[in-house]
């Protein structure tokens, strides 16, 4: 009995025994959008997927075999799967939510992370780079999705983010010391480069598939500073190092620009947020190849939120008043100075799902649809390090789809309403409705 109830309070399903792909699937397409390939639509194109990988994209709609499966698209704009470089899935913003961590369970905290899982596929976003959980919430949701017990997206996951005593990220800031106690390596918090080195080697043996740190303070955290450096550049430069030889990235949240100078010369592969980012240091990521990763939407929702009376204890509310406006302007400048970009919401500050509104903050600050598209697509994928199977709809890569009804280059709110899902050749979603998810 208890099994059972499980199943179906997480909506469990198999989806690779429920669809399992035909021998061949052919989605007719009437246009791709594929930046990775072409700087222009492409017209009338046949994706042929076997399996779970793509085998071919061909000109025109190739004629069904008889075990052939057609998915009819040609009347939508298809694109590859989406993917989200900042996220949060084991947790979400409300309004005085600082106290979700002692009443709430573990348990209850992962159920409601499948739901974040789901939205958030539900989208288009098939791949997500989940950067900072706790409680071992979102290895653990990655896991599941991967073995196919929960409906959500690809998941690279960093586990807890490294932070120093005190720093964003500290687990125990505005909280008795007599209760939760000093914090070590186990919490997430290094102090010193060996500490950073253990650190790292902890996160990897619990499963972390980036590391992320954070190199300056920030909004969220019950700290009074958000943007001054928090690691000395030897730290960041031992995380890396360690990361390095696992084969592992860094990514760096970032607010004040002497933070992010130092993670840069350290070797992160990319910053998160860049808010007080100057030109010197954009030049800088542009020399040594350093994704901006520019997260407008968690910047307007925090201004907004601050606005509601007690959503935010005071010292995050005032930080939230004067960080969050300035990202897209900052944002602005690096696309202009030529920074490279790669999509990144930090959904969780604001309600999973929603992560296609990014696109309008982009467009918006100036960077055409189609390099929004891009930054979303290709460059996400290289960031990864995963364009072998990510990024584009080309023979050998996973066969992750999407499809939407309007042209996204001319009306980007088209990528607010996915009409098609489809991640490593299972159908999600069709005709703008989710799939059943009947129970094994």
């Amino acid at each position: 009995m208890r099994s059972g109830l499980l199943l179906l309070v997480f909506g469990i399903c198999a989806p690779i025994l429920w669809a399992q792909p035909a021998e061949r699937v052919l989605v007719h397409c009437g246009t791709v959008i594929d930046p990775g390939v072409s700087s222009q639509p492409m017209q009338e194109r046949t994706i042929i997927i076997r399996g779970q990988r793509i085998e071919a994209v061909v000109a025109g709609f190739v004629t069904p075999q008889a075990t052939d499966r057609v998915v009819d698209l040609r009347a939508a704009y298809c694109l590859p799967g989406l993917i989200d470089m900042h996220t949060h899935l084991s947790s979400e913003s409300r309004k005085a939510g600082y106290l979700d961590r002692f009443q709430q369970s573990p348990a209850l905290q992962a159920l409601r992370a499948s739901v974040h899982a789901y939205r958030t596929l539900m989208a288009g976003f098939t791949t997500v780079r989940d950067l900072g959980g706790s409680e071992g919430i979102d290895l653990a949701l990655r896991d599941a999705i991967n073995q196919g017990w929960i409906w959500g997206p690809r998941m690279f996951t960093a586990g807890k983010s490294l932070a120093v005593t005190g720093g964003h990220g500290d687990p125990t800031n505005g909280f008795r010391e007599d209760i939760l106690g000093v914090p070590t390596e186990a919490q997430g918090v290094v102090d010193g480069v060996e500490s950073a080195r253990r650190g790292v080697r902890l996160a990897i043996k619990r499963g972390a598939d980036v590391i992320k740190i954070t190199a300056t303070g920030g909004v969220l955290s019950i700290a009074r500073d958000g943007s001054s450096p928090q690691f000395t550049e030897d730290e960041i430069r031992a995380i890396v190092e360690v990361a390095r030889d696992f084969g592992l990235k860094v990514a760096a949240h970032a607010h004040g620009d002497e933070g992010m100078q130092r993670a840069i010369r350290a070797g992160v592969a990319s910053i998160e947020h860049g808010t007080f980012m100057s030109e010197a240091t954009m030049r800088l990521m542009k020399e040594k190849g350093v994704y901006l990763v520019p997260t407008l939407t968690a910047g307007r929702s925090v201004a907004d939120s601050a606005q509601i009376p007690d959503y935010y204890v005071p010292v995050v509310a005032e930080k939230a008043r004067r960080i969050g406006p300035v990202l897209q302007e900052t944002f602005a400048r690096a696309y202009r100075m030529g920074v490279p970009i790669a999509f990144g919401t930090d959904a969780g500050v604001f309600r999973h799902g929603r992560n296609a509104v990014e696109f309008v903050y982009m467009v918006e600050a100036g960077m055409p649809p189609i390099e929004a598209i891009k930054a979303a697509t290709y460059n996400a994928a290289d960031l990864l390090g995963q364009l072998d199977h990510l990024g584009t709809l080309e023979p050998g890569k996973w066969a992750d789809v999407i499809a939407v009804l309007r042209n996204p280059l001319e009306d980007i709110f088209a990528l607010q309403e996915v009409d098609f899902v489809m991640k490593a050749g299972v159908i999600y979603k069709q005709h703008g409705q989710p799939l059943p998810r009947p129970l094994p």
